[in-house]
């Protein structure tokens, strides 16, 4: 790369800039635009997210004080905060969504071969939802409680990687199973949810579509122990069972044979009930699969801490669902380039370095260049280390 180019030109060469354009022509966003094109909102949104600018304000000050730079990152003019208010209060969110699932699916293929700590050739899911709170009175349209707003980012990570294969921005009010409706299950995959996410007919459903789930049991469960496998009890798995459901809604939901691994959890000192409709997998690989939806809890508290989507630019549904879209596009970008790049370094270190060094005119790959690393060092065996803070 040129090293006349700041860092933040060089880390928006990595945008599919061609497809971009063809979302934006397809939602006809740039229609009637004169100041300023989605190409320079979606800049000028990530420029916020990636040197952790909180309102309007703050981000116009700052490009103001960096005039001269403006036109290196791709802005013909100087940014007005309220032109950028009503950017996205206007153009429709779905640009941003459309835009993200682009760049998840070129992020996915970069971390196909990805190792996330299990010898499974299956691609593994991990389904969760986080709650944002937002205040009621401000954001009327987000209704979750009485006197309380909020939004669902309800997020579907694939482990090779932590890249969310899905996400669907709800009010608080919608319930995490029916996310579920939602995904295009894909056979042979592995979904790890928590019991929250336990609808019988929906788990069927996963079933007959060839998909492979584990999640916890309920603690009001009822059901029989059809026969018992071989269970290691030095590994912590208590019993490892084939079992059939006694009640009878239950029986119509899910009228097939499920399997029930009872696991000894040293470290909270508490006994796990998992169940799964692969029969074949060890039960300790099992209990393995569902300590490893954590990674989704760790891939919330990453974006909550290192993103800015607690503060927001806008107070309608389309410019929170704009900023939480930009959000994201922004975290899977940074991960494109720490693959395409071959960085050495967590997505943490990566947000780090770029937040102060955004202006800057030198290589991509001297910025980040630490201690000796080498660019062509082999990260594959330590693709975990995608989230470390």
């Amino acid at each position: 790369m040129n090293t006349g180019k700041t860092l933040f030109a060089q880390f928006m060469e990595h945008v599919p800039w061609t497809s971009f354009r063809r979302i934006v022509d397809r939602y006809a966003g740039d229609a009637g635009v004169t100041r300023m094109t989605c190409a320079e909102q979606f800049r000028i949104m990530a420029f916020a997210q990636l040197t952790w600018r909180e309102s309007l304000r703050d981000i116009e000050v700052t490009l103001e004080a960096n005039q001269q730079k403006l036109y290196a990152m791709g802005l013909r003019h100087q940014p007005r905060r309220s032109t950028l208010a009503d950017a996205n209060e206007s153009r429709d969110w779905r640009i941003w969504a459309d835009f993200a699932a682009l760049l998840i699916r070129k992020a996915r293929k970069l971390y196909t071969n990805c190792d996330f700590g299990l010898e499974l050739a299956n691609t593994v899911y991990a389904l969760d939802s986080t709650t944002i709170d937002l205040c009621l009175s401000v954001f009327d349209w987000a209704h979750f409680r009485t006197t309380k707003g909020a939004v669902k980012m309800h997020t579907l990570l694939d482990l090779r990687g932590n890249i969310p294969a899905f996400i669907h921005i709800s009010d608080g009010k919608m319930a995490d199973v029916s996310a579920l409706d939602l995904i295009e299950l894909e056979a042979g995959a592995f979904y790890v949810m928590d019991r929250g996410y336990v609808d019988y007919s929906r788990l069927y459903q996963m079933h007959q579509a060839g998909s492979f789930f584990v999640t916890r049991a309920k603690r009001n469960m009822d059901a029989r122990r059809v026969y018992s496998r071989d269970a290691d009890k030095s590994n912590g798995i208590i019993c490892d069972q084939t079992i059939a459901f006694n009640g009878k809604l239950a029986l119509e939901a899910y009228p097939e044979q499920l399997r029930r691994v009872r696991f000894w959890d040293k470290e909270r000192e508490k006994t796990l009930i998992f169940l799964t409709n692969n029969t074949l997998l060890p039960a300790l690989t099992v209990s393995a699969l569902y300590k490893s939806r954590w990674q989704v809890e760790l891939f919330f508290k990453w974006i909550k801490q290192h993103l800015r989507i607690k503060k927001f630019l806008g107070t309608s549904e389309n410019a929170v669902k704009t900023q939480i879209w930009c959000a994201v596009s922004t975290y899977v970008l940074i991960a494109i380039v720490r693959e395409e790049l071959k960085l050495p370094h967590s997505l943490y270190t990566i947000l780090q370095i770029l937040s102060t060094t955004v202006f800057e005119k030198t290589l991509i790959l001297q910025a980040f260049a630490r201690n000796g690393m080498s660019r062509n060092i082999d990260i594959a065996s330590n693709q975990l280390s995608l989230l470390d803070f």
